[in-house]
């Protein structure tokens, strides 16, 4: 059902060990300052909790979201919205390729019976993604020749 879901997926090679990734990932407080895409974060970035979320492509709109996984450091999920209706599950994963090397991966699905209704108004979020892997290579990156 194509039509009825729009799927969202950015890949990069971070320099950085997955610890470090998943600290920048989980740090709400610190998000906005690193991620250009993301104006403020307010709530704790955990399993079961709740967050609020301003971001640049609808900067009026605040998106609740819920992490519904987490497990330190490889994976996390967050859900908006009301299944079957309209629902966003964003999921997270950093996979290890070697100690100072991992590989992070952002994907979004949109979907529902309203999702068509919806769809002319949501952007595309490439653009987006793009920026956000950026800016957490950057800071992952960064933090990592620190430590170095």
């Amino acid at each position: 059902m194509a039509t009825f879901s729009r799927t969202t997926t950015v890949t990069t090679t971070i320099h950085a060990t997955a610890e470090i990734v998943w600290a920048i990932l989980t740090n709400a407080e610190d998000f906005s300052r690193w991620n250009s895409t993301i104006t403020s974060i307010d709530g704790i970035i955990e399993k079961g909790k709740t967050i609020r979320l301003k971001t640049t492509l609808d900067p009026k709109r605040t998106f609740t979201l819920k992490v519904v996984e987490a497990t330190p450091p490889t994976h996390m999920t967050w859900k908006s919205g009301q299944a079957p209706f309209f629902q966003g599950v964003r999921t997270y994963q950093v996979t290890k390729k070697s100690r100072d090397i991992c590989v992070f991966t952002m994907t979004e699905k949109l979907s529902g019976l309203m999702f068509p209704l919806a769809a002319g108004s949501i952007p595309d979020f490439k653009e987006s993604f793009d920026r956000y892997a950026a800016d957490l290579k950057k800071e992952a990156e960064t933090i990592m020749n620190i430590k170095n």
